[in-house]
């Protein structure tokens, strides 16, 4: 709570400068862009890092992460289209100084919750390198690398594909159809307890998100597109919901806090990466390519998946740490899960 709430203050600081100061002053938008993302508090990490402590058991925990899978996704999908409500209904500096205090508030809500200030982490290891001395936490990151690129380069693909059928808002359909089925796949993926290593369940998943994607190539007609968008959704929700449980099994103790935010950020320079990648594919070939970029994301999150195998094959949690942390209501010991294949 002490690092979550300034930061996010200062985060909207940042933004509110932008919004005040518009781009009139480049230097000026550019540090107040920095500031707003270096600033950008880790309420993500810090959230997952807190559902082993407030719900009792692992299939709770799932089902909880799940849960933030779903809303994560839908949060990505209402957020554009309210930001761009906003800005039909007022102006971009209106839009993003109310998406700023929605921000403030949701991170108040979060520091002040009982949960979030009980909360400690479990002693750790002094290594200058933290969470990323575990290999298998790499691998994921890698992967995850590839998904936010696949994610970042169909909203790029989106907007060219809105453009070639001459309205606005078959964007807005695409995405909320993605979301649908985000929604739809992370409800009957937290349904049910899964049997089995997380991390060969998590390469199936991905390699179903990487063909979901490929239908998108075909740029039909707009309700076909529509269904295929949903069908590319599907398996969204429960990869990142399965990386999750991955993440919180090969970080080490003491940091899986860290851990968290280090899936947060490779999935969100992958997605800065793919709308930069697609851009170039729409001028110098057509929409299809955009999504192309999408495929190939998918494509290679799978390949990294595969060829670190082994690596992933070897979680470095135990079964002493799950203990702690179901019995420890104060969250004294840090939360995970046990080793074993039922996650």
């Amino acid at each position: 709570p002490r690092v979550q709430l300034p930061a996010a203050v200062l985060s909207a600081l940042g933004m509110a400068l932008l919004a005040l100061t518009g781009l009139g002053s480049l230097p000026l938008a550019y540090l107040a862009v920095i500031v707003a993302g270096v600033a950008t508090p880790p309420l993500e990490g810090g959230l997952r890092a807190l559902w082993p402590s407030v719900l009792k058991g692992e299939g709770q925990v799932h089902r909880a992460y799940a849960m933030d899978a779903v809303a994560q996704e839908i949060m990505f999908t209402v957020g554009p289209l309210l930001v761009t409500l906003l800005v039909s209904l007022w102006s971009p500096a209106a839009a993003l100084l109310v998406i700023n205090a929605i921000g403030v508030l949701g991170a108040l809500s979060v520091v002040l919750s009982e949960p979030s200030r009980t909360w400690r982490s479990a002693p750790r290891e002094a290594h200058w390198l933290g969470a990323l001395r575990s290999p298998g936490l790499l691998a994921l990151l890698g992967a995850f690398f590839f998904v936010g690129l696949a994610l970042g380069s169909i909203t790029v693909a989106g907007v060219a594909y809105a453009d070639d059928h001459g309205r606005e808002a078959v964007y807005g359909w695409l995405m909320a159809a993605l979301g649908l089925g985000a929604l739809i796949g992370g409800l009957a993926y937290g349904a049910r307890q899964w049997a089995g290593a997380p991390e060969k369940r998590l390469r199936v998943i991905v390699g179903l998100l990487a063909l979901g994607y490929l239908p998108l190539t075909l740029t039909p007609s707009v309700p076909l597109m529509t269904v295929f968008a949903a069908l590319a959704g599907v398996f969204l929700a429960p990869a990142i919901a399965c990386s999750f449980i991955v993440v919180d099994r090969h970080a080490p103790r003491g940091t899986v806090t860290e851990a968290f935010s280090w899936l947060v950020t490779t999935f969100g320079v992958g997605a800065a990466v793919g709308t930069a990648v697609a851009g170039p594919a729409v001028e110098l070939g057509s929409t299809a390519w955009s999504f192309a970029v999408a495929g190939a994301g998918g494509v290679a999150a799978l390949v990294v998946l595969l060829a670190t195998g082994k690596v992933l094959a070897t979680p470095v949690r135990t079964a002493a740490v799950v203990t702690g942390s179901e019995n420890d209501r104060n969250g004294a010991v840090e939360p995970g899960f046990s080793s074993g294949h039922k996650a």
